[in-house]
């Protein structure tokens, strides 16, 4: 054989195997859409305008939201810092009201004991007193005698201090 024919032959061999896989490629995409053809057109270009404006006016109104709600966050977190303020400010004069009770109970257990140590030597005195006098005969109402016999036992008898 000679190189001119040998050379020929290849030149051919190969140019069909190029055509053979340009037909087989041919063959497999339409073999692969007749498999899977489009059943939904495809978006087009308006409805896409169309979604995207729904979307950014969805957007917008969902930043108003969190705007107004970022505004009552605030508002709140300014009520509660004055709520705390207030709690403080109330425990402190429940403390000092607290102080200011016992205090109040002291003199008021003072003032009792004076009373009674009062009314003891008031006592102590009227029977001194009766005991030291001549014995006479007893008025026809001798617990309002003895009673108005001290300024101090009048006036609280009568409901009123001097």
């Amino acid at each position: 054989m000679t190189l001119h024919l040998r050379r020929s032959l290849v030149t051919i061999g190969v140019v069909l195997s190029l055509m053979l896989g340009l037909l087989a490629i041919r063959a497999a995409s339409a073999w692969t859409a007749a498999s899977a053809p489009l059943s939904v057109a495809p978006v087009t270009v308006a409805s896409l305008t169309d979604q995207l404006a729904a979307e950014q006016a969805r957007s917008a109104t969902l930043q108003a939201q969190l705007d107004e709600l970022v505004a009552r966050s605030t508002e709140l977190t300014g009520a509660l810092e004055e709520a705390q303020a207030r709690i403080s400010s109330d425990a402190s004069a429940a403390t000092d009201l607290r102080d200011r009770l016992a205090a109040a109970e002291k003199k008021l257990a003072a003032l009792t004991k004076s009373l009674r140590q009062a009314s003891a030597a008031q006592a102590r005195a009227s029977r001194q007193t009766a005991a030291a006098a001549p014995a006479r005969p007893a008025p026809p109402n001798s617990s309002a005698v003895a009673w108005t016999a001290c300024p101090l036992s009048s006036s609280l008898m009568n409901g009123r201090a001097r």
